[in-house]
């Protein structure tokens, strides 16, 4: 009897195996309905802004839209917490993520490369595409709003406070965790499993990336596209999205903080 009591007792602190890994058909619905709840929703939302700025009135150069603004105008504590819930609640994604790999018995670290055990290969390599895609990027961006066919992009719009700097950062990490995770490790890895041609699923990826950038505008959406490709044979050739991560937030970070201290005092950035 107490053999048997034993016995049950180990099977029932076993840990469960993992499931079996979903069909070809049930992974591609894993991955529509990963980016029906994240990204591909924003590209869809993205379209339409973008549409509706084509249609508006205005010159579309004299056009404005805010990327990163205030969430509770002259409400300074409340717009914190609110900034600090939705960086926290758009990760949700990423936990969905990292959640439906371990359910088929994958690791994070092994398979999308997420991990902190090459610290200094990392940055290097966040840090040198950061600045050939952060520079490049803001070269085309001022060609095409100089030209008259780009909308003025708002980089951020907070409150002067003390949070306005941490909160940025913060932000641009939460992009960077997101986009990179969902849109290159997560989708690559499960097109890579479904028999997708290398080539057509970094071009996907660079197209989910581009779609919500949209709303910034036609040159957002191809500047993106570019990253995304250059992002995505990154990931291929090195399987690791952690220094993606980090060029991300560079790239953002840079953006939002630059604006921040640049925006009115120098003739070659558009004012807010």
């Amino acid at each position: 009897m107490a053999d048997e009591t034993s016995t049950s007792a180990r099977e029932d602190a076993a840990p469960a195996a993992p499931l079996a890994e979903p069909s070809p058909r049930l992974m591609r619905w894993e991955i529509v309905t990963v980016f029906a709840v994240s990204l591909g929703a924003s590209g869809i939302y993205a379209l339409v802004q973008y549409i509706g700025s084509l249609t508006a009135q205005q010159a579309i150069s004299k056009q404005a839209v805010v990327v990163h603004g205030t969430l509770a105008p002259g409400r300074p504590l409340l717009d914190l917490f609110l900034q600090l819930t939705n960086i926290t609640l758009s990760l949700a994604p990423v936990l969905l993520v990292i959640y439906l790999l371990a359910r088929s018995g994958e690791r994070p670290s092994k398979t999308l490369g997420l991990d902190a055990s090459q610290p200094g290969q990392d940055l290097a390599w966040g840090a040198l595409l950061a600045a050939v895609i952060g520079g490049t990027g803001l070269a085309l961006y001022l060609i095409a709003y100089h030209a008259g066919v780009e909308l003025n992009v708002v980089a951020e719009d907070l409150p002067d406070v003390w949070w306005r700097f941490p909160v940025l950062v913060l932000s641009a990490a939460q992009n960077g965790i997101l986009e990179e995770v969902v849109v290159v490790g997560y989708l690559l890895s499960r097109l890579d499993k479904l028999g997708v041609n290398p080539v057509a699923a970094i071009a996907i990826s660079a197209v989910i990336r581009g779609s919500y950038h949209l709303y910034q505008g036609i040159g957002a959406f191809f500047g993106n596209a570019a990253m995304g490709i250059i992002f995505g044979i990154f990931y291929r050739r090195y399987g690791r999205v952690t220094p993606l991560i980090i060029a991300h937030t560079l790239i953002d970070g840079v953006t939002f903080i630059g604006y921040a201290l640049l925006a009115g005092h120098v003739g070659w950035l558009p004012a807010p």
